[in-house]
């Protein structure tokens, strides 16, 4: 195996991506904080659905696992076909699924009914993510971690903006509500718009931008190494992803259940965690630029690990401290991880983004579903000094090669 790639980009092509393009960049930060605020709107308001169905910890788990699941498997098959045919207005698409389903979410009369809303929301993810992530390769100017870190900052940051409007708007005034979010998608919308038509010509410039890695792998990298590497990469996105879903879909139930504060404090607290998750996204990507994306990885992943083993056992006070400590140390990872694997396997960059994507809410509404049951048998409290752990597979991170680009 001489490369993983045996094509480079031509001149022109290269002269196209030396430049960082950072309006395309923020406007898909911009996308991403939309698309992912409307995602978080369903976990944070949990407490209101679980009360007016009368649902146990189980069938919130299945919420999450349907949304999760209908947002994971196809992406790497959205990523796949918009490799081999971009689709630059294909974000839009995704923002309307995701609307109709916020606005069955508001109106939904059963518990059936509101699998079926979620299952639309996470379809309009599933076909944002990856040819979203595949416009900001291309605008990164060579610079992919930094890229991939602007455009998951905006997620983190949509991702944290849930919990605030659930506590501001949708738990004082009801689940209908939720109905005004119209607004925002409309907007959200329109710099999809603005994005797809800068992508388009793009294209039309050189199509090689868009399908082509910045550099070649070094050649010391076997396919036997990528397919370790892969398997380490999707391990640790599992540890991760499980412990997020611990945060995301319980830490509300947590904090009432130990501490006895109300559901809307509960959410400031949710808050204060996806806010500092949102802070940690930007560190991962142009550190990992510099001196590479392993370290990021290994440091994200393990080093969080004393913080998350300690926080079952501390006062509100601390565990408000851990939380931001913990959303910041262990977000810088995901950056680290997508651009790793795309450069394991360049011009595959959409299939790569749609499968870590995928495999991010795949494992996010698995784990919810698993800690949901769980939290039913054992108590929610139980399920925190088990999740601690989780952080600990990061060792794995032990087995990736290290890896050199050349431009």
């Amino acid at each position: 195996m001489k490369t993983l790639s045996e094509t480079a980009p031509s001149a022109g092509a290269q002269q196209q991506i030396s430049t960082t393009t950072f309006s395309i960049l923020f406007a898909l930060s911009a996308s991403h904080m939309f698309n992912d605020t409307f995602q978080s709107l369903i976990p944070a308001i949990y407490p209101l659905i679980k009360g007016a169905f009368h649902l146990t910890f189980f069938q919130i788990g299945m919420i999450t696992l349907v949304n999760q699941i209908t947002a994971s498997i196809l992406q790497p098959f959205v990523g796949n076909y918009t490799d081999k045919k971009p689709q630059p207005y294909s974000l839009m698409l995704g923002m309307l699924f995701t609307l109709i389903g916020l606005i069955s979410i508001a109106f939904a009369s059963s518990f059936g009914l509101i699998l079926v809303s979620v299952a639309l929301v996470g379809i309009g993810s599933s076909i944002f993510h990856p040819e979203a992530s595949r416009i900001a390769r291309a605008a990164s100017g060579g610079k992919a971690g930094t890229a991939q870190s602007i455009f998951q900052l905006g997620g983190n940051a949509g991702s944290s903006l849930g919990p605030l409007i659930a506590a501001i708007l949708i738990t004082p005034y009801g689940r209908h509500s939720i109905a005004w979010v119209a607004i925002l998608a409309f907007i959200a919308l329109f710099i999809m718009y603005r994005v797809g038509a800068w992508y388009t010509n793009r294209l039309k410039e050189n199509a090689r931008v868009a399908k082509t890695s910045t550099g070649a792998i070094d050649s010391q990298v076997t396919k036997k190494q990528v397919y370790i590497a892969l398997t380490v990469l999707i391990i640790l996105t599992f540890s991760k992803y499980f412990y997020l879903a611990s945060m995301s879909s319980y830490f509300t139930f947590y904090l009432i259940d130990k501490f006895h504060v109300s559901a809307q404090t509960s959410q400031y607290f949710l808050f204060l965690f996806l806010v500092s998750v949102a802070a940690g996204t930007i560190i991962g990507g142009p550190v990992g630029d510099k001196i590479g994306r392993k370290y990021v990885i290994w440091v994200s992943i393990l080093g969080v690990a004393p913080f998350t083993l300690l926080l079952p056992y501390v006062n509100l006070f601390w565990t408000g401290a851990l939380v931001v400590i913990i959303g910041i140390v262990l977000s810088s990872a995901f950056s680290a991880i997508v651009v790793y694997a795309q450069e394991l396997m360049p011009g595959k960059v959409g299939m790569v983004a749609g499968l870590f994507f995928g495999l991010a809410f795949g494992m996010g509404g698995i784990g919810s579903a698993v800690l949901g049951d769980l939290a039913d048998k054992i108590g929610i409290q139980e399920v925190y000094k088990l999740c601690a752990f989780l952080p600990l597979i990061g060792i794995l991170t032990i087995f990736l090669p290290n890896l050199k680009t050349t431009r």
